[in-house]
């Protein structure tokens, strides 16, 4: 029986939404990229992992700006700061774009693929796999929220 207490259950049951939403409604056949949204969504939907973008004022989207569009020094911590804020807007993009609509006028989609981008540029050279997967992400951004979607609508008739 499923119980959403159970870390497990919870994971396997957005796993196969996740799995079926991208291959069977999307047609998209890439497991490094549908296993990290599966996680994603894993990570955001326990409350702990929740969180909200810091876009409210003006200073926080200007420090947003500012971050994307600086050059700033590879390190691990800008990186996973980018990862953050893809896996952020990846999340309220496709699962609960209705939330963001009093934030405009950033447009999320823009700055996900952005921060993906960046962290994909910064990862270091022997982390291939990292920086192909941060590529895909930023690329294929438009189809993981269309996937995010799909993933919602099959949750709501569970």
């Amino acid at each position: 029986m499923f119980s959403a207490r159970d870390p497990d259950d919870l994971e396997r049951f957005f796993r196969g939404l996740t799995e079926n939403a991208f291959h069977g409604q999307l047609g998209v056949v890439d497991p490094p990229l549908v296993d990290y949204v599966a996680s994603l969504l894993v990570r955001f939907i326990r409350s702990d992992g929740l969180r909200a973008l810091s876009c409210r004022t003006s200073a926080d989207r200007e420090r947003l700006t500012r971050l994307l569009d600086d050059s700033p020094p590879p390190s691990p911590a800008i990186v996973e700061e980018y990862r953050q804020i893809g896996d952020a807007t990846l999340f309220w993009t496709g699962v609960y774009p209705e939330a963001l609509r009093r934030f405009q006028p950033l447009d999320y989609r823009v700055v996900g693929r952005r921060a993906y981008w960046m962290a994909s540029t910064l990862e270091p050279e022997d982390a291939a796999a990292e920086r192909l997967l941060f590529e895909r992400l930023s690329s294929e951004y438009d189809t993981c929220v269309a996937g995010l979607a799909e993933v919602r609508r099959a949750w709501n008739a569970a």
